[in-house]
């Protein structure tokens, strides 16, 4: 397909996926002017419910993927978890943004994690594992405590098991059901952080600056700025986030997250070229937020200001935990986001609350 420039408001973005990210991409992009025609599996899905028009269908329906791209300007996707084979065929129809390959980078963890090496750039030790034999060996190599993750499909603790002195590794093994995997090892590390980077079809790009991540039961919990970071590596955490995303050619928004090690090194975790749970304070916090810099790195348009208003603690609301929502409503620092998800259950992502501060504000752990 031909590189389109800047697409003006009254476009259509189409966007893969029809969840809370497509729903909060959708009203930004909304903001501006734009339309989104959303595709996925599922009625009543959080990013139907605001979008133009949707598409229900699968993943692979091939005549539906080419009458939704025939209907878009611009195409994105708000998760990974997509056949490339869809992915290609879309390309053949109308511009993808971010491209295949990023997404292809992205979605197997051993070609990412072998990317980002390449790229000069550091992880947790890992070793590809496609049996038993592979695992005890690996374990051999990288000790205990280690962990194994399957390479494709994965997200907020799925797909992941803990090795510990005293795990059984065939026990470990089959509880990946034969997928392909990875086994990392342990990183001593001090805090989780995350850097969203957003970049444009001419090179231009901006980054939010570092967020600090707590993660309870493997899903996000928190996200706190700014983040309890020395100045230096504020700007190496920056650096890698922009690097992976000149390397990948990225148009979009790419979220990075990372290790800050008891030695004061940064390594890189995972990468996910789209909106990240762990930029949600952005919208709260910054001039622009992560979905509207998307939309503006997608469409072609300047990107807009990331610079930070206040401090900002993002809790997310994981199940049940969405029933206080009344309560949050009584705080006046409290900003609340639903995501209209018809039923909750436990681990389930409703909504997330955005409690803002005053610029050196912020509580006292």
């Amino acid at each position: 397909m031909a590189e389109q420039k800047l697409l003006p408001p009254g476009s259509t973005i189409g966007i893969i996926g029809n969840g809370q990210l497509g729903r909060m991409t959708a009203l930004a992009a909304a903001r501006l002017g734009y339309m989104c025609h959303v595709f996925g599996p599922g009625q009543d899905s959080p990013a139907e419910q605001v979008a133009h028009k949707a598409t229900v269908a699968e993943y692979d329906d091939r005549d539906a993927l080419v009458s939704f791209a025939d209907s878009c300007d611009v195409v994105t996707f708000e998760f990974e978890n997509i056949p490339h084979e869809s992915v290609q065929l879309l390309s053949e129809h109308v511009n993808v943004r971010p491209s295949w390959n990023c997404l292809h980078l992205s979605q197997d963890r051993l070609i990412e994690k072998n990317f980002i090496n390449d790229c000069g750039i550091d992880t947790a030790p890992f070793k590809g594992v496609d049996s038993l034999d592979d695992l005890e060996k690996a374990v051999n190599e990288l000790g205990r405590p280690s962990i194994l993750k399957t390479t494709r499909m994965g997200y907020d603790g799925k797909g992941q098991a803990l090795i510990r002195p005293e795990t059984d590794l065939e026990t470990a093994y089959a509880s990946m059901s034969n997928a392909p995997s990875v086994l990392e090892g342990f990183v001593d590390f001090q805090r989780e952080i995350s850097v969203v980077v957003a970049r444009s079809a001419c090179g231009q790009w901006t980054a939010f600056e570092p967020a600090e991540n707590n993660h309870v039961d493997g899903i996000l919990d928190t996200s706190t700025v700014p983040a309890h970071l020395p100045d230096g590596l504020i700007e190496e955490a920056v650096r890698i986030a922009v690097t992976l995303a000149e390397k990948m050619d990225l148009i979009g928004l790419l979220a990075v997250e990372m290790f800050h090690t008891k030695d004061d090194r940064l390594i890189v975790n995972e990468m996910a070229p789209r909106p990240h749970n762990s930029g949600h304070w952005t919208q709260d916090a910054c001039y622009s937020d992560q979905f509207e810099q998307f939309v503006r790195a997608v469409c072609g348009l300047p990107l807009g200001s990331v610079e930070r208003r206040n401090d900002l603690i993002m809790k997310n609301l994981i199940g049940f935990d969405v029933e206080k929502w009344p309560d949050y409503l009584n705080e006046p620092n409290a900003k609340l986001h639903l995501y209209g998800k018809s039923s909750t259950r436990r681990g389930r992502k409703m909504g997330h609350v955005n409690f803002v501060y005053p610029l050196g504000e912020l509580p006292k752990e």
